[in-house]
């Protein structure tokens, strides 16, 4: 399964490529080179070697020479995807982007596969779960795209992408891959990203004065005390010991990535219903989904209709997760389609900055509180600037410490996407999108991807620390059940 002479064991990462030469002997092209940014270097540490991984299922079969010959068009005229990142001899052994001739055949990969078998989507959960164990190797520009023709319960085929971190942060990679693809109504035109439409303010004279300097005293005070949770956290305030925590190491382990698709437009009427966003819904269903998970391995019962007989969770427990935020604006993938098709410029690299986004781990009489609890978190996240200083905190211990010490460990990894239209990739119409990772220090990696009308909800999981993850999906689907009906027998839809 691990095919070709591009995967190392991830326990022993291979350092980068070393050179002597000029970039016109070995097939490099000559170009003006780029250091690697120190967020981009600190992908490449033995304890934060992260890659991600972006599920894509397609409705037909899918045909490699189509897309070999539409990648050479498209991502290959990227620099990052067409670049080796190589020790600077001369610079004190800083590295560096070098440009590359890409051999097409190192990096798409399509394995023979038995059309018969009896499980086609457990052969694709282990089939990812064994990528997971491999790194690619740093002799070549680090990304691979592995086609599997196979039918699973979701689609006629699977395209997998695998790209190392250091090539830019998952927003604008995930941004990257949907330049690649298409309408499926407009074979010609961009995928479309919903924009979030500014909201007017009635208020005039000295009531709109009033509420202006209350909402920058609340910023401002958000801020302080969000700043000293982040330094406390990173410093001594730890969470309490639970059944998602991870143990030292666990970013060496391999993770089995799974996801579940439910319907977009249930998480909308529960939104409607509670004047809320995707997102409150989102973290509602997250919160509901591990509150069950944990209070089951506490020794909980569940009745029948899914609904909890017993609480049997400690009290007070801390439970926060690592919410990743974009604070640049994205390049757009029009900006990014440009790019590659035009030699246009783009906004690339990492700025992203942190949120630690507490969780509210308990069994609730009423469902609907957890979206409620979900709701007031992030609007109290959304009137902070956290994010803008927790990278300038990262950014500075970078500088000042070293790449080494700039890794923390945190239990839950949060991260949520959205598309909007049907889309073809290379010419095969898409089915799904689930994007994920593995490489991270966290033993739970949750993302929510909405494409069309259905939602994909992604876990990245360390199984020496969370043995059963297909219960806790399912947990969290009949989470949005519940909350769903709840919203239905009081006639709030």
């Amino acid at each position: 399964m691990e095919s070709r002479n591009a995967f190392r064991l991830r326990k022993q990462a291979s350092k980068p490529v070393e050179t002597r030469r000029s970039e016109k002997e070995s097939g490099q092209i000559t170009a003006e080179e780029e250091p690697l940014s120190p967020s981009a270097r600190l992908f490449h540490e033995p304890n934060f070697n992260v890659y991600v991984i972006a599920i894509m299922g397609c409705k037909t079969r899918i045909y490699p020479d189509v897309v070999k010959a539409n990648l050479g068009h498209t991502l290959l005229k990227h620099p990052r995807f067409s670049s080796l990142q190589v020790v600077d001899e001369k610079n004190k052994g800083e590295m560096k982007w070098v440009r590359t001739e890409v051999d097409l055949e190192r990096h798409v990969i399509v394995p023979e596969l038995d059309t018969s078998m009896e499980s086609p989507d457990k052969f694709l959960e282990d089939y990812i779960y064994n990528l997971s164990k491999s790194t690619i190797d740093k002799s070549q520009p680090l990304w691979d795209l592995h086609l599997l023709n196979l039918r699973t319960s979701q689609s006629e085929a699977v395209g997998v992408f695998r790209i190392h971190h250091s090539l830019g942060d998952g927003t604008s990679l995930m941004s990257l891959l949907l330049a690649c693809t298409r309408k499926t109504d407009d074979p010609l035109a961009l995928p479309t990203i919903p924009i979030k439409k500014q909201e007017k303010n009635d208020h005039r004279g000295f009531w709109r004065t009033i509420l202006r300097f209350w909402s920058v005293f609340q910023i401002f005070w958000n801020t302080m005390v969000d700043v000293f949770v982040f330094v406390a956290t990173a410093l001594f305030l730890k969470d309490t010991d639970n059944p998602l925590k991870g143990s030292p190491g666990a970013e060496f382990t391999p993770r089995r990535i799974l996801y579940r698709t439910v319907s977009l437009d249930d998480l909308k009427l529960v939104k409607n219903a509670m004047n809320t966003t995707i997102n409150d819904v989102a973290l509602g269903i997250t919160q509901a989904g591990l509150s069950r998970y944990i209070n089951r391995i506490y020794g909980g019962n569940q009745k029948d209709d899914g609904a909890i007989e017993m609480d049997n969770l400690p009290k007070n427990i801390r439970l926060r997760s690592t919410l990743l935020i974009n604070i640049r604006p994205s390049a757009g993938i029009q900006a990014l389609a440009d790019m590659m098709e035009k030699d246009a410029e783009a906004k690339w690299g990492h700025w992203i900055g942190y949120v630690l986004l507490p969780f509210t781990i308990a069994i609730r009489g009423d469902p609907l509180d957890y979206v409620r609890d979900a709701k007031a978190t992030i609007d109290r996240k959304k009137r902070s600037l956290e994010a803008i200083f927790s990278f300038s905190i990262a950014d500075l211990v970078l500088k000042l410490f070293g790449i080494k010490n700039s890794v923390s460990h945190n239990n839950v990894l949060l991260e949520s996407g959205w598309t909007y239209g049907g889309n073809w990739f290379y010419g095969h119409p898409m089915a799904f999108l689930a994007p994920s990772s593995y490489g991270q220090p966290h033993a739970l990696m949750i993302n929510f991807q909405s494409y069309i009308d259905k939602m994909t909800i992604v876990l990245s999981v360390d199984e020496g620390t969370i043995p059963n993850p297909h219960q806790l999906c399912d947990d969290m689907v009949e989470s949005l059940k519940l909350i769903k009906d709840a919203v239905l027998a009081r006639g709030l839809a």
